[in-house]
Formats: structure tokens, sequence, C-alpha cells
């Protein structure tokens, strides 16, 4: 019988909607053990995955009846994907099925950073009166500066259109112009940051990206704007982010993904003592809707690829 290996957590029902077809290996904290890991995908028809299981070119090799890996989400920096083409293993991402989370995250980021009405709770508890400490800024007029303007970016635009603000964005992949909402395309990285009031990342991490927003381009942003990241933690360099917000010049920022992830306490400790700043644990393209979603779409792409209609 057809078999699929799921290595980390998938809805319910999409799980369910699996078995009613093909054998399912259910195993949501397998990423965690390697050789067991390599033991298990050996019989494997399809490999299921999320991102912290490494798919790599020796787990690859072991996989000999392996057809097709779906992602349960949309990066594919975990997965070899030279060697997953040479072996003809198709990889699949849930592309799409995530994007309304991570739009509704950045703009909640922002409005956070903006307006930080949570954090007077104690004060006000207390019996303070703190107005003027949370008083904030409106984002409304402001320019968002999107870097990449694929689907998820483009839903982000949307919703900050919404709001009344201004759209810019940079893209050297984009063969012509996106001109919905008003958006203005940016002939350089650097001209967009120059521009922006909140700079936010929608790129795949690669040789070209990897701290793409490094010290010198933090210098390039405006005083008091935010960076907010949901793409991937090696995109913006974090001693550099952390340094332009103790100094002041980067008015805040929401971080989603991390350069080693996930985040131990070592390593946590950097971010200490800074106040606007919002820390979350790779979670903005997941609810209970996406996670549903992506599932559901991961495991049709699956079973068509194994040739189930």
């Amino acid at each position: 019988m057809t078999r699929v290996l799921v290595t980390e957590f998938m809805d319910g029902s999409a799980l369910a909607f699996l078995k009613n077809r093909v054998q399912v290996d259910y195993v949501p904290d397998l990423f965690e053990r390697h050789d067991e890991l390599l033991q298990r995908v050996e019989t494997a028809d399809a490999l299921i995955v999320r991102n912290r299981t490494r798919v790599t070119s020796d787990l690859l090799a072991a996989a000999e009846h392996l057809k097709a890996i779906g992602r349960l989400g949309v990066g594919l920096d975990n997965i070899d994907q030279q060697a997953a083409a040479i072996a003809n293993i198709q990889v699949l991402p849930a592309t799409g099925a995530n994007a309304i989370a991570v739009a509704e995250y950045v703009m909640s980021a922002m409005l956070h950073l903006r307006r930080p009405m949570t954090t007077g709770f104690q004060a006000m508890v207390g019996g303070d009166w703190p107005r003027e400490q949370f008083i904030g800024g409106e984002i409304s007029g402001k320019t968002i500066g999107l870097v990449g303007f694929g689907q998820i970016a483009q839903f982000v635009a949307l919703r900050a259109a919404a709001f009344g603000m201004r759209i810019a964005y940079f893209d050297p992949y984009l063969t012509s112009e996106n001109t919905a909402l008003g958006a203005l395309r940016s002939r350089s990285l650097d001209e967009l940051l120059a521009i922006a009031d909140c700079v936010s990342i929608h790129v795949p991490l690669n040789d070209e990206t990897y701290r793409l927003i490094d010290s010198e381009r933090f210098a390039q942003m405006k005083t008091g704007a935010i960076l907010i990241n949901t793409s991937r933690g090696g995109i913006v360099d974090e001693r550099a982010l952390i340094h332009h917000l103790k100094t002041g010049h980067i008015g805040g920022a929401a971080l989603d993904v991390f350069e080693d992830e996930p985040l131990d306490q070592l390593r946590g400790a950097q971010f200490e003592g800074i106040d606007q700043l919002i820390l979350t644990p790779h979670i903005a393209g997941v609810t209970h809707e996406s996670n549903h979603r992506v599932s559901q779409v991961t495991a049709e792409n699956v079973l068509r690829a194994l040739g189930y209609e």
C-alpha cells in the first residue's frame, strides 16, 4: 500500500483525508530524531514536512521509493531541491495557503509597534494613568516598503492600503510594474529603505538574500522606521538590528523568524532590554484557519503526485 510519512504537525482533518486513501505514518516530532527519520523514510512513497525537518541529500538517498515531498508552507530552504530534482522527486509547497495569516500578522505587528496599547495594562491596574507614555502614532499616511512583491506581500499591500498607507516595493524579479493600489516600484532596495516608514520582508533565503538587511542597510532606513520579518531569519542581521534598536535609529521591530531556530536562551538573551520589539516562534503563517488550508492543500498535492485524483 502507498505510504506517506509525516514528520511535523498537520491538521487532523487533512490527516483523515490522507488516511482514507493511503497508509499514513504520522510522527509529528520525528524531525528531532535523524537516525529514526532515515530508517522510516526508506519505505515511504511521499514525505510531508514543515520547516524543521532537514531534507538533506543523505535523507533523499535513503528514500528509495520517494516520489514527492509535500511542504506544509512555502519556504524551501530546509529541502535540498537540487538533490530532489536529480532523484526525480517532486517538491510541493502549499503556495498561497498561509498568505492571509502572514498578511494579518504583519498588519497587527505594525499597528502594535506604532501604538503598543497592551503594554499599559500593568500600569493601569496599578492605579497609574500613563496617557503620554501610550499615545503612539498612526499608520495612515505612512509608507510601507515591501521587500519582494509576491502573493503574501500583495496581500499585505491590500490591507495596508485599506488603512490609508502608501505602498512601495522592490522586487528585481518582476518583469513589469504592479500598479495595483497605486504601488510605487523602487529602482533599488536602498531607494526603498530610504522612503519606508515600515519595512516588511517577503523574500526567500538564499545566497543573494543572506543578511540582505545588514548594518549598512539599517543606517539607510529612516530614523524611527520599523522592521517586520516573517520570511526567514538569515535575511536580517540580528546583531545589527539590536544595535540600531538600542541607538533609537530603528523605532521597533517584529521578528517571527531567526537565523538559528528554535531560539534558545543564550541567543534570546541578546534581545533583553529592548522595549519596541516583538518576538514570536515562527508562527506568522500558522493560524487555526491557515493550518487547515495548508494541510489540505499539501495532502491534495501529495495525493495528486502519487496518482490519486
